[in-house]
């Protein structure tokens, strides 16, 4: 992971936008997760739900991602919530033989549990609150509060999140740019997913503030998606009007914290990546030269949804 930075104005969602990746598992707000991968390249997680009840998950059938393809879908795993009755005719726990090493794999942001299969691959669990409000609001539904756990599966470097901070619109604004890239093609999808339509190569940008005009501790400003051809995003620290379905349509922000954070779901069935950055503090023409230098290598000027955030 490197560091970088983009901006882009994109309306905050009642709920975080649907996504794929290091994949969602479905139940939120689980208790008590392990991690174990058989020497057939099959994982088993065992862990407790809200409703108190143990559940037994088996999760295999794929790994890594796949490049972009308006032809060929997005890598996903098969899930069996039944614990191996459905896929296996038996239940898979009692004579499930954990065959994972301790992991040595790359750092992740909120890690859960991790592992190294017998063939040298990597799984980890990794648990945040992506369903929170967007602009820092607080949680008003109960799902939106809960912590939400991707599991992943992959060999070889991860995804690479490149973020930078700059000034935009002539130094009145702050705001952050950047661009993901897998394996040294950009992430990206051909539609921007909502509620009634999705494209699990879509990838949204996770932008959080840190001690901002939302409140103490780390609150969700927005999310923007990567962009078709190029996998960059750009976004500005601006007043913006909440959309349709929040407690409060006033303008709220810009959300210029002490520091900001990005966090993105990898691609397929790759880990989330993140980057974390201290706010700029006052205008510096010479240093917002060096941002438009680095702004013209990761965006560049064929971006024209980003050309007004440089």
């Amino acid at each position: 992971m490197k560091a970088l930075a983009l901006l882009g104005a994109v309306a905050a969602l009642v709920l975080a936008p649907p996504a794929a990746a290091s994949q969602p598992l479905g139940d939120l707000n689980i208790k008590g997760l392990t991690l174990a991968v058989n020497a057939n390249g099959k994982a088993l997680l065992t862990y407790r739900r809200e409703d108190g009840r143990i559940r037994h998950v088996l999760v295999w059938g794929a790994i890594n991602a796949r490049p972009p393809s308006q032809s060929v879908s997005q890598l996903a795993f098969r899930f069996d919530y039944s614990g191996g009755l459905r896929s296996l005719g038996h239940y898979a726990a009692p004579r499930f033989h954990d065959a994972c090493a301790r992991y040595d794999g790359p750092p992740l942001p909120f890690l859960v549990t991790a592992c190294k299969a017998p063939d040298g691959t990597f799984w980890a669990v990794q648990a945040w609150r992506r369903l929170l409000p967007m602009r820092g609001f607080a949680p008003w539904l109960p799902q939106q509060g809960k912590l939400e756990f991707h599991v992943s599966h992959w060999s070889g470097p991860t995804e690479t999140l490149e973020v930078s901070q700059n000034w935009t619109y002539g130094g009145r604004w702050q705001g952050v740019f950047g661009r993901l890239t897998y394996r040294g093609s950009p992430v990206h999808g051909f539609r921007t997913p909502s509620a009634t339509r999705r494209d699990a190569y879509a990838r949204f940008v996770y932008i959080d503030a840190h001690d901002s005009v939302y409140g103490p501790g780390w609150r969700h400003d927005t999310a923007v998606v990567t962009h078709a051809g190029d996998g960059a995003f750009c976004y500005s620290f601006v007043p913006q009007v909440p959309p349709p379905g929040y407690p409060d349509r006033s303008p709220r922000g810009p959300a210029v914290g002490d520091a900001h954070r990005v966090t993105v779901m990898g691609p397929g069935v790759t880990p989330d990546v993140q980057w974390v950055g201290a706010a700029l503090g006052a205008y510096d023409p010479a240093r917002d030269r060096s941002f438009d230098a680095l702004f013209d290598r990761l965006v560049g000027p064929g971006d024209k949804v980003c050309a007004n955030e440089r």
